[in-house]
């Protein structure tokens, strides 16, 4: 494909016909059009399954109640394509690690337990007997309790998440890395530290009532697209749209609702952003710092002329303690560092500070553009400032939300799944269960990944996902995994993981999909989820399961507990067998889950409250709190080497998380193609380099490590000077494991220091 074919500018918007072909594209490729016609039909409605993609909120009014990468979700998910013994038989372990991400989970769903043998360099089946007993030999086997890391996705239930996190406390430990460690945890440490609860304060229909919706950090068309049409129906009421992002991207900018026939079938769609401002990687702490030093030019000048501030100083004083401490810091903030920094002017941040001043309900929204920064917890405090100078708290239509980014990561983390957990929690399940929880603060992935390269670790489980991928520095990521004595990967489908086998063992089991019947012994099961903004949704699948052998995720976590700790104290196989008990076990050691089973019945779900969003702040002296940090000084603290470029790692339209859905990505305008790097046309010229070029992109850092991949295609776009785009996995091996959040632990995988240069030529071409 000639550069020219690959690279084709999208002109229409986000949404509309090409959604809608999308949707239809995938749900043929399945194999099981009907099956998944009657699968989305059924998604995120009352007697049917939440969507295994985004945790956004559903609205419960809409015919149709899923977007184009939510039917990518379960149309990948429910496919026929399946593999076995025979496929393993064909490919050896070492083979298919030559293969792309793509190639692997295109094979199809896994359908039997299998076991690594390493002397045919292949998978072979195993029965589920056999795998429980393996791991009970390595578990029992461990010197300690904290050899064992208990990693989980996001889309784990709730129930499964909650199993999983008591078998590993009543195990001895604390260690629960999880996928939120680096995604959101910035946001959850931010909030904590701010207003006592690490969780969004606003429900779905506040963007109903918000005068202004401020975006920083995120691209809903691809990552969570349902969000446009709550940006799209705000915007068309009248409610301001001011988007932060260092990329252009054609969701924040216009789209065309797929369930309007005439927005289909014409060039109609609405305007979402009615401001768009695109700060360098990182500077999105030192815009918000510059507004707020407009308003408090603003708030100051109007008290010297007589009248009412803009500040809401009742609020401020019934409910904050820190304001002044954090006006001093913004006083003595430069406007020459704040522009420095954000890469917008002054007047862009005074601009901004207008809409919002002019607002009397405001929404602050953001994702991982925000929270994967070495600084991004104070980022994150710094916007609830900014909130808390209007009081923007505990009223309809205002409030902070964090997006995140998969179904019931914020579920997984309200069960329990957290490495440094609450007394009150860890209290409550002593008490209930009797036995004494440990204390001890676990590993976080970060940590997790750094104990596997020092060969403290002897057991992985992984409840799903895909660590080999979703880590930073793949390289090390690969080698901590096959130091681990065992891997255990919970699974749907073949990933990279997989092929990363453990020192001694790896087990692969296979596991059921949110979209299929979940039967045990005492009838049909349905599983909760919690979304972004803490409602708890029951979801239950309809389709049959591909092959007999596949089992639940609660159903595996019992089997394993059961067959490590035995029943004396739980009867893990009873859980297992009826979903409602588990339940009531929830319903007695968390707040906010009494009549747990009750309350599923509740169409649309049910509501877990926020004590920051009814002004109850969980802080030591139960006020909101002000952050006063100061700009950071560096990005890239310590380096000492002239950094010409920042990249941030991100993913493209055909794919969610690590799952590659195809090898397009629409909205950017590239096809057939992923090895690609977006570039400011100015920054490439300077270069001497040409659109199409082939380059090779080395980290720089200060631990001796060679961090380079090679052969990506530059692509101009709309992207300020300085900064560069990639997708991932591709470019996690340039992340340093050593590069994170401070507080938060999070890789920096949205600031990562680089430099680029032309691919080498060999025999005349340049090499890919």
């Amino acid at each position: 494909m000639k550069f020219k074919e690959a690279i084709k500018p999208y002109k229409a918007a986000a949404g509309g016909w090409g959604s809608l072909e999308a949707t239809t594209r995938f749900v043929f490729d399945s194999k099981q059009v009907l099956k998944n016609m009657r699968n989305l039909m059924r998604m995120n409605k009352a007697k049917g399954f939440d969507c295994p993609g985004c945790a956004w909120g559903d609205d419960n009014k809409s015919t149709f109640s899923f977007c184009e990468n939510g039917a990518k979700a379960v149309t990948w998910e429910a496919t026929r394509r399946h593999i076995g013994a025979e496929f393993f038989a064909r490919y050896s372990v070492s083979a298919l690690y030559q293969q792309s991400d793509y190639f692997l989970e295109y094979q199809g769903r896994l359908t039997e337990p299998l076991r690594y043998n390493r002397q045919t360099d292949r998978y072979e089946p195993i029965s589920w007997d056999e795998a429980f007993a393996l791991i009970a030999k390595h578990i029992k086997a461990m010197d300690n309790p904290h050899q064992m890391e208990l990693y989980t996705s996001g889309r784990a239930s709730n129930e499964a998440s909650w199993l999983y996190q008591l078998f590993g406390r009543m195990n001895g430990s604390n260690n629960f890395p999880d996928c939120s460690n680096m995604c959101h945890e910035a946001s959850g440490s931010g909030l904590k530290r701010s207003i006592g609860v690490g969780k969004g304060t606003i429900r779905l229909d506040d963007f109903d009532h918000a005068d202004a919706i401020f975006v920083f950090g995120q691209n809903p068309g691809t990552n969570h697209p349902r969000m446009l049409h709550s940006l799209r129906h705000a915007a068309d009421r009248g409610a301001k749209i001011v988007t932060f992002n260092t990329l252009r991207e054609r969701g924040l900018e216009r789209f065309a609702d797929p369930q309007k026939p005439l927005e289909v079938v014409t060039s109609l769609a609405g305007q979402i952003s009615s401001t768009y401002y695109q700060p360098n990687l990182g500077g999105d702490m030192a815009a918000v710092r510059g507004m707020v030093k407009a308003l408090a030019e603003n708030h100051r000048a109007r008290i010297a002329a007589g009248e009412k501030g803009l500040f809401d100083e009742a609020f401020i004083n019934a409910h904050t303690e820190g304001v002044d401490a954090y006006l001093a810091e913004v006083d003595a903030t430069e406007w020459s560092k704040i522009v420095q920094q954000s890469g917008l002017s002054e007047q862009q941040l005074r601009d901004a500070a207008a809409i919002y001043q002019s607002a009397d309900r405001v929404i602050c929204t953001w994702a991982m553009g925000i929270t994967q920064h070495k600084h991004s917890v104070d980022t994150v405090r710094e916007i609830v400032n900014l909130q808390l100078l209007f009081g923007q708290l505990g009223k309809k239509g205002a409030g902070l939300c964090p997006v995140r980014g998969h179904s019931n990561v914020q579920g997984n983390r309200t069960m329990g799944i957290d490495e440094k957990p609450s007394n009150a929690f860890l209290d409550s399940l002593g008490q209930h269960f009797g036995f004494e929880p440990p204390r001890e603060k676990g590993h976080n992935t970060v940590e997790a990944l750094e104990a596997m390269l020092r060969n403290e670790i002897k057991v992985l489980i992984a409840l799903g996902g895909n660590l080999a991928a979703a880590a930073p520095d793949s390289p090390r990521t690969e080698e901590a995994l096959r130091r681990c004595g065992l891997t255990v990967q919970i699974s749907t489908k073949l990933n990279r993981s997989h092929l990363c086998p453990g020192a001694v063992d790896s087990l692969i089991l296979p596991t059921l999909g949110r979209t299929e019947e979940d039967i045990q012994e005492t009838g049909p099961q349905f599983i909760t989820v919690e979304d972004s903004f803490s409602m708890v949704h029951a979801s239950e699948g309809i389709g049959k399961p591909i092959a007999e052998t596949q089992r639940s995720e609660t159903w595996i976590v019992a089997g394993i507990a059961n067959a490590v700790l035995g029943n004396e104290k739980v009867d893990w196989l009873g859980l297992a067998a009826d979903y409602n008990l588990i339940r009531d076990h929830i319903a007695a050691t968390l707040p906010g889950f009494a009549d747990f089973n009750a309350k599923c019945d509740i169409k649309g779900g049910f509501y877990l409250g926020n004590a920051a969003a009814d002004l109850r702040f969980n802080t030591p002296n139960e006020k909101a709190q002000f952050s006063n940090a100061a700009l950071p000084v560096s990005l890239f603290p310590g380096l000492d080497v002239d950094v010409p470029f920042t990249l941030q790692t991100l993913r493209s339209h055909d794919q969610y998380n690590t799952t590659i859905y195809g090898l397009d990505d629409r909205y950017r305008g590239v096809y057939g193609q992923r090895e690609v790097l977006f570039i400011n046309a100015q920054d490439m010229e300077k270069l001497g380099f040409a659109a199409g070029d082939n380059v090779d992109i080395e980290t720089l850092w200060n631990d001796g490590i060679t961090r380079k991949v090679h052969g990506f295609k530059l692509v101009p776009y709309n992207i300020p000077a300085g900064n560069l785009a990639a997708y991932y996995p591709e470019t996690n091996p340039l992340v340093p494991l050593s590069s994170f959040g401070d507080i938060s632990g999070t890789p920096t995988s949205k600031s990562v220091p680089v430099k680029i240069s032309l691919s080498p030529v060999v025999n005349g071409l340049r090499i890919a």
